[in-house]
């Protein structure tokens, strides 16, 4: 509670909030947030929520305990890392291999070079 708010009737807050173009909503059936900064996120597992609109701008409001962890997602040092080495699909190599006749190992490496393209991988071991 605000200072200064003591006795004051929840119902005439609301009024007098709705007279100043202020509503709010709670937000059921939240399962999970995720607050994601350069160096970790923020996992709120157990939250409730509340959006606030203010003359059209909305303001969400979280109630919860956080976990701390490091960032393991799209841009993070770990994903580039594995960005590094892309997996190559097994029909692609299949495929690679059933076109040139040459073993799994060439037709991985020829798909790693040519950026996971089958076309391109076959053309490169038929012309060397």
């Amino acid at each position: 509670m605000m200072p200064g708010m003591r006795g004051v009737n929840p119902r005439q807050m609301k009024q007098a909030m709705k007279r100043m173009g202020i509503s709010t909503e709670d937000l059921d059936g939240v399962e999970e947030i995720i607050i994601r900064t350069k160096d970790k996120e923020y996992v709120f597992k157990e939250a409730s929520v509340s959006i606030m609109n203010v003359q059209g701008q909305k303001t969400f409001q979280i109630v919860g305990e956080p976990e701390e962890r490091a960032i393991t997602g799209p841009g993070s040092k770990q994903d580039k890392a594995a960005t590094s080495a892309p997996s190559v699909p097994e029909e692609d190599v299949q495929l690679v291999m059933d076109q040139t006749g040459c073993s799994r190992e060439k037709a991985m490496q020829a798909l790693k070079d040519t950026d996971g393209q089958p076309a391109e991988a076959i053309i490169k071991i038929i012309s060397s």
